[in-house]
């Protein structure tokens, strides 16, 4: 059994999406990819959701497979696992260092073959810290430090979002996305993340009256946003220098974020583009693609990458 150092990030940031990804990239692409959010399981039923429940430990009740058992050969993914109950960190350490799983009411174990993958919206170092995680656990799936940035810190990956998004419904139809309406989507600021994308998405393909997603068809907390970046707000007592930085992002995203391209397009120069969209980024900012902290992940070396 092999594992990763659990993926940090905000809710709905995509840390699936990286799962997922990394689970392609490995020999384990083709067994299967199970996924379990901890956080929405009752902890009385956590334990038999594992691991699985043995045939009539109880009356009625039948003999099951856990999670772990279905991701035999493959990748088990634990969505949130900062909220597993110390009982239940307990026992999935013992099944990373058994390479075994016992199911409720057995007698006896049952072998597992399969990568854990864990992820976490909480620092779990903090949460080891104050006794709500134990550290035997989180020094086992300590590693490489992968942390997925909150959509709003990551904008050039909005359109490949959309994209991948809208080719899920190209079986029912067949839709662009208007300059105006992707513009809107990047000057958002995603407090969903991810998840609120691939939401809207499916809305929008909903309630599209033509071939074209427009600006019209997003909601209007996404409308509202959109012409303040184009005109200055007299009442926020806006500057025009504070305008300019806005408007000189949304161009430099428009040009797939090729500096070159947005200042010849703004007719400024290379260094006067800088300083606008230095003015504009958040103290942690940072613009990386999803493939890129995979691929960054596994070249340093992340346990048992290759298996």
């Amino acid at each position: 059994m092999s594992y990763y150092r659990p993926i940090e990030g905000e809710s709905g940031t995509g840390k699936e999406l990286v799962a997922r990804q990394v689970h392609e990239m490995s020999r384990r692409r083709a067994g299967p990819f199970v996924a379990v959010n901890c956080a929405a399981v009752v902890e009385t039923l956590l334990e038999a959701e594992l691991f699985g429940i043995e045939d009539r430990t109880a009356t009625g009740v039948r003999g099951r497979r856990g999670k772990f058992e279905y991701a035999d050969g493959g990748t088990l993914f634990l969505d949130e696992v900062s909220d597993l109950a110390l009982s239940a960190q307990a026992k999935l350490l013992r099944a990373i260092q058994d390479l075994a799983v016992e199911r409720v009411g057995a007698t006896g174990t049952r072998r597992v073959n399969a990568r854990i993958v864990a992820a976490t919206n909480r620092p779990l170092a903090g949460l080891v810290d104050r006794g709500l995680f134990r550290g035997d656990l989180f020094y086992r799936l300590s590693g490489v430090d992968l942390h997925v940035p909150p959509l709003r810190e990551r904008r050039e990956d909005i359109p490949a979002l959309t994209a991948h998004f809208l080719e899920r419904h190209r079986a029912t139809r067949r839709l662009a996305l208007s300059d105006g309406a992707l513009d809107a989507l990047r000057v958002y600021d995603w407090p969903g993340n991810v998840r609120e994308l691939e939401r809207l998405v499916e809305r929008a393909v909903a309630l599209a009256a033509g071939h074209q997603i427009e600006l019209d068809d997003l909601p209007p907390r996404i409308r509202g946003q959109y012409p303040e970046v184009l005109a200055p707000s007299i009442a926020s007592g806006d500057s025009m220098r504070a305008w300019a930085s806005r408007y000189a992002r949304l161009v430099f995203e428009r040009c797939s974020r090729n500096k070159k391209a947005a200042a010849r397009r703004l007719e400024i120069s290379y260094h006067t583009l800088d300083a606008y969209l230095r003015a504009t980024e958040g103290p942690r900012a940072v613009h990386r693609r999803l493939p890129g902290w995979v691929r960054s992940a596994e070249a340093a070396g992340t346990r048992s990458a290759d298996e």
